[in-house]
């Protein structure tokens, strides 16, 4: 062996994630002449983890890591930090987590590493992690080592409590909700009778939350499966503008209610469809303003913490600010219905006799109620769980579960009208239940009939 292809062996590589004469700054590659901080040279830590082992040489390979399906994760070392990074002499990139990997910190880097002094640790092959120096703000400006490295693949833990509830009992109840939520959807959809403003507008509600519970469910498996790290955004999205159109409609609902209540004669000339037409235009166009705002805030205004990311590497959920477009309205809604509960619940207590159409409005006005008390709790516990206490996200899990089941039974099983309606419909006399079996036939119509008679007749 020659001593130039001996002293070639020799070379550690070392992949740096901008030009040799560049630092990162501020989530882009900046020329250290046009900074304050010093020449990045990179420090090597043995085996043991003794530091400034000497090499014999090294070489840089400028780039971020190419991942492909992988997650792009960065990583910063400065004193106080929970993460440490140790560049062996070998060129591997070893990075120690302090605390154990079920605790919930976010900006962890979820890794099943090895154990050294109750540290847990994982090592990143040359190709798979590249290093810098960068500046992060705690009391005040410091320099730190930063690291984007390529996610490993979490394999399953079923022996941990955690683990169980969090990708196994979740995703089971997420689908049962939207079995629930379907159901209520589709019998409010396809039922005649039931096809009024309200039952349009419920129908809409629970469709919106059958969007918001199956981004949800993609999101629970995209979270630890670092090949579909792309779709983070997309659902996130989905999920947000799902839940925000959800309360625009019950917030719509309310309001009709509260106006009917109002108005001293409800025997109007609006149809029922326009009338869907014009709450339509309200709660879509709210929503998607409110969505346009918040991905304009997410992308344009949301700089986030001074240790995020450089630009070459993808934002994969909606940051805080484009969140907080999205639920401050949503809490401007629960305060409005509020106010319609209120004074739409006086009027009913002052008035003396009513008749039929304020009846079937005053079980609507219930239905409201309780819809609105359902759903208000469960997005309430949604922002209880972003605290990161395991009891906490626990509670947001139970009320997201029992969430749906309870709409299921407030607009369905705990009406009257729709059960029989639904006896009507779906059994037949020689049914092998007795108690899904019709009942005698009534005189009259029914409520829904009335409702659309009412808003289709030309007076």
């Amino acid at each position: 062996m020659s001593g130039a292809e001996l002293i070639e062996s020799d070379v550690v590589r070392v992949q740096k994630c901008c030009e040799s004469f560049e630092l990162m700054i501020d989530r882009r590659c900046v020329h250290q002449n046009d900074s304050d901080i010093e020449p990045w040279t990179p420090m090597f830590t043995s085996e043991t983890g003794h530091d400034n082992v000497q090499v014999p040489a090294f070489k840089f390979v400028i780039g971020i890591p190419e991942c492909g399906s992988r997650q792009q994760w960065p990583i910063y070392h400065y004193p106080g930090a929970q993460d440490r990074l140790s560049l062996l002499p070998s060129g591997r990139l070893r990075h120690y987590i302090s605390h154990h990997e079920n605790d919930d910190v976010e900006g962890t880097l979820p890794v099943e590493g090895k154990e050294e002094h109750h540290r847990y640790y994982y090592e990143y092959d040359l190709g798979t992690y590249c290093l810098d120096k960068t500046k992060v703000v705690q009391d005040k400006k410091i320099e730190a080592q930063y690291a984007v490295v390529c996610a490993p693949e979490v394999s399953p833990n079923w022996n941990n409590t955690d683990y169980l509830i969090r990708r196994l009992v979740d995703p089971v109840l997420h689908g049962v909700a939207i079995t629930c939520f379907t159901t209520v959807s589709i019998i409010y959809f396809v039922l005649p009778q039931l096809r009024d403003l309200v039952g349009n507008i419920i129908s809409t509600v629970t469709t919106c939350l059958v969007a918001c519970q199956a981004a949800d469910l993609v999101g629970i498996f995209v979270e630890y499966r670092n090949h579909f790290y792309c779709f983070c955004l997309p659902t996130d999205t989905v999920k947000y503008v799902s839940l925000l159109a959800a309360f625009f409609w019950l917030n719509s609902m309310g309001y009709y209610i509260w106006k009917t209540f109002r108005s001293r004669n409800v025997f109007l000339r609006v149809t029922d469809g326009r009338k869907y037409c014009y709450y339509s235009m309200y709660a879509w166009g709210s929503t998607l303003t409110m969505t346009l705002v918040a991905l304009l805030a997410h992308f344009f205004l949301d700089t986030g913490n001074p240790m995020s990311q450089p630009s070459s590497i993808k934002q994969d959920n909606v940051g805080w600010l484009g969140i907080a477009m999205f639920f401050t309205p949503v809490g401007f809604t629960i305060l409005v219905n509020i106010f319609f509960y209120l004074t739409t619940g006086q009027i009913i207590n002052r008035m003396s006799t009513y008749g039929r159409i304020h009846h079937k409005m005053k079980y609507n006005f219930d239905m409201f109620v309780k819809l609105f008390l359902v759903m208000s709790l469960s997005w309430l516990f949604l922002l209880l769980s972003w605290l990161k206490f395991d009891a906490l996200v626990y509670c947001h899990i139970g009320a997201n579960a029992l969430q749906a089941p309870l709409v299921l039974y407030i607009c369905v099983l705990g009406q009257k009208r729709v059960r029989i309606l639904l006896r009507k419909t779906c059994c037949y006399e020689g049914c092998p239940c007795t108690c899904c079996r019709p009942g005698p036939p009534q005189e009259g119509m029914d409520w829904g009939e009335e409702m659309m008679t009412m808003n289709t007749a030309h007076y």
